[in-house]
């Protein structure tokens, strides 16, 4: 990726009141996608630039627009070209949840509890005018661990009887997403930031919701509480699990939607590792993969998961699960 500046940056900031500004390059998450953060005095601004047809900003801004006109703590939009690929936000400045609780421990329990908070907040609210997360998009996504792991492992493995347990899996907890609530789809510890931190009650700010769908009110915690890329202590998240069900009384099927939305989203990540290590060349992603094993196998054990343990036991050989994912080739 080029230093040099965007071409039609300084044209997009001169239709704004931050013309002039000073513009520091930060690091992007994606290959088209890059972020700057804008100064003016003590004043700051991120911008984005995503330029199409690699990048579409309006994911990113109809869902900022929702989360904020109902309440919730998305960057507010302070400019917008989705057209040309550009979107001026808020500052929420650097401090992730993540590095925050790494660095003090003794803040966990209570930021976890916050974060919970502000789900229990969300899913009071109607769900958002997005697509549904249906039966189409599970399939989708827990295809990536037979289209992807299961090769680099060298297996070979029943794709009929795949898709038949995980359908009878998944189908009891399809009605009980209706109307559903919205979904963020990667709640977590890394896409949660500390608006005021050191302050205990500080603001909790959101980011990554561009794919944001209608669902269950379970997946987003297991996004959190089953992160892939820290460890969330078994107590924490059974503490998390019961200060949401006091504040949200989700019903007496929730354990097991909670189960089996575990094991959907952990069966994809493993196969979304898997693809960033093979395709993309990102073998940092393989240390994660133990991590979301072991939460896969919780999972996998609770007996709403029966017919998709019962695939895993007669496919995945006992001495690959037994190292957590074995060694791919």
């Amino acid at each position: 990726m080029s230093d040099a500046l965007p071409e039609g940056i300084h044209e997009f900031l001169g239709d704004t009141e931050w013309e002039g500004a000073e513009i520091a390059p930060l690091v992007g998450d994606a290959s088209f996608r890059r972020y700057f953060r804008i100064r003016m005095g003590s004043r700051s601004a991120m911008l984005m630039h995503a330029p199409p047809p690699h990048e579409d900003p309006r994911p990113f801004l109809h869902v900022a627009h929702w989360l904020n006109d109902n309440g919730m703590r998305a960057p507010h939009i302070l400019a917008e070209d989705a057209a040309g690929g550009w979107v001026l936000t808020e500052d929420f400045g650097d401090q992730r949840m993540r590095e925050w609780i790494d660095d003090h421990p003794r803040d966990e329990e209570h930021i976890y509890a916050q974060a919970i908070d502000a789900l229990v907040q969300l899913h009071q609210l109607p769900p958002g005018p997005f697509d549904p997360y249906d039966m189409a998009v599970y399939r989708r996504e827990v295809d990536l661990f037979v289209e992807w792991y299961c090769p680099a492992m060298g297996l070979e493995v029943d794709l009929d009887g795949w898709r038949a347990a995980w359908d009878e899996a998944l189908t009891p907890l399809l009605v009980r997403q209706i109307p559903g609530v919205t979904v963020l789809r990667d709640y977590h510890a890394e896409n949660i930031m500390l608006l005021e931190p050191g302050r205990l009650a500080g603001e909790q700010g959101l980011i990554d919701f561009q794919d944001a769908l209608v669902g269950h009110p379970a997946y987003d915690l297991v996004s959190l509480l089953q992160d892939a890329r820290r460890d969330v202590s078994e107590t924490l998240e059974h503490d998390m699990l019961c200060r949401y069900r006091a504040a949200a009384n989700p019903g007496e099927h929730f354990e097991a939607d909670y189960a089996r939305l575990g094991a959907q989203r952990n069966t994809k990540i493993v196969g979304i590792f898997t693809r960033l290590c093979k395709r993309d060349g990102k073998h940092r992603y393989l240390s994660m993969i133990p991590r979301v094993w072991q939460a896969l196998e919780r999972d996998l054990a609770h007996e709403a998961l029966a017919p998709v343990a019962n695939w895993f036991a007669a496919n995945i050989p006992q001495e690959i699960r037994d190292t957590l994912g074995g060694e791919m080739q």
